[in-house]
């Protein structure tokens, strides 16, 4: 997060004596805009304005940018950091106020997973199987990827896809980040993908949100949670793949890269972030707390029939 650092004066009666931190803010976002063209395929980067002062009529003494910069290994990341800083250093002068600071709100190391302990995973996957999906969960599943813009909808997955490698360098155009990513380069990891919601969604949008209140994310998260309790059986039990494990991370991983932490020492935990938003949210919330005593199901609660579609 970037934040700048100018004075106030009235808008209006003499704004030639104000310096406005939010034009620090809009000519960095105007300079990262032009930068994209230069960029390689795989990047990403995004900003919301955290702060672009109280009102129109006084000139912004301060403002604020939160901007995430992403990548596909550590080295790029580090590249679009120092751009990230270069442009900001560059607004400062061009609107003649001062950048204050440059706060690491959170990083993520692209991620790294180990394939001894993914091959038993998967395994367990595949014993597992995929849940038993009703008449109803296909139904609404196939209404909301129709919603999503899916033109033929398919529904729930009713076969177990491959374990795939990781994609090669030149195919791989980038995606979301996770903080996994740090342990995975600390200690062999992995993740879990729980069939617990509808495939084909937009991600972080309300349609995402849909099945969490529905069978299809009970049942896909027992389904995980077998899984997962499973492979946990079987490092206890199998030191082969413990070992396989270590080896893969000592000479396949830690080999290749030394791993660093992004953020600073100067960098404090962002624990402020969402405190206004969950203050405002959080007694609106509880009342949808769903309570097991008194209804079977959480839909139940609600007053929702299953499945209920366009």
């Amino acid at each position: 997060e970037y934040t700048f650092k100018g004075q106030t004066a009235h808008s209006a009666g003499s704004p030639w004596r104000g310096r406005s931190a939010l034009d620090a803010v809009e000519l960095m976002n105007i300079g990262w805009n032009f930068r994209r063209e230069h960029l390689r395929p795989s990047y990403r980067v995004h900003y919301v304005i955290t702060d672009g002062g109280d009102q129109p009529n006084v000139v912004p003494r301060n403002a604020s940018v939160w901007y995430y910069l992403r990548e596909i290994d550590y080295k790029h990341i580090m590249d679009l950091f120092d751009m990230s800083n270069n442009i900001a250093k560059g607004a400062a002068l061009m609107s003649n106020t001062e950048l204050i600071s440059t706060r690491i709100l959170g990083s993520a190391w692209p991620r790294y997973f180990s394939k001894p302990v993914a091959t038993a995973m998967y395994d367990n996957i595949k014993e597992v199987g995929l849940p038993e999906w009703s008449d109803a969960d296909q139904t609404l599943a196939k209404a909301v990827q129709k919603e999503a813009g899916h033109e033929e909808p398919e529904g729930l997955a009713t076969e177990i896809d491959t374990l795939r490698k990781p994609l090669p360098e030149k195919y791989n155009k980038g995606g979301g980040s996770d903080d996994i990513g740090d342990i995975s380069w600390t200690v062999p990891t992995v993740t879990l993908r729980f069939p617990s919601n509808i495939p084909g969604l937009p991600g972080h949008n309300w349609l995402n949100s849909i099945a969490m209140a529905t069978p299809i994310a009970h049942k896909g998260a027992v389904a995980g949670a077998k899984v997962v309790a499973m492979t946990l059986v079987d490092l206890f039990t199998d030191p082969s793949i413990v070992a396989d494990a270590k080896k893969y991370y000592q000479e396949e991983q830690a080999s290749k890269m030394e791993y660093k932490p992004m953020i600073r020492d100067e960098d404090t935990p962002a624990i402020d972030l969402n405190r206004k938003i969950m203050a405002t949210y959080r007694n609106e919330m509880k009342k949808y707390y769903y309570n097991p005593k008194k209804y079977d199901t959480y839909l139940k609660q609600l007053g929702i029939k299953y499945p209920t579609v366009k």
